[in-house]
């Protein structure tokens, strides 16, 4: 294996109901988000955070848009203070 392959290589995230996008730009979310519902609903996690950050929230837009046409969502929301405030949505799956 070349050492551009291992850059190239799939990153495993922790599926532990937080997903952290600060390295992530919002084009490259779209099936990121969507996987991890996915997996945290396989894991049998429903209660869910997700850090995008407060910066300009091009990337918290992105985000609430998938959450509001996945059906997995019951429902999705800014955190509280104590959890990130507007930096991060709180999810909580079917």
């Amino acid at each position: 294996m070349s050492l551009d392959d291992e850059h190239d290589a799939p990153v495993p995230l922790p599926i532990d109901g937080l997903l952290d996008l600060h390295a992530f730009r919002p084009s490259e979310v779209g099936s990121l988000v969507p996987e991890w519902l996915g997996a945290c609903r396989a894991a049998g996690l429903v209660e869910l955070r997700i850090v995008h950050g407060k910066g300009t929230g091009a990337l918290r837009r992105t985000v609430e848009a998938l959450l509001a046409r996945d059906p997995r969502v019951a429902w999705f929301g800014p955190a509280g203070e104590d959890a990130g405030g507007w930096g991060a949505t709180l999810v909580r799956l079917r």
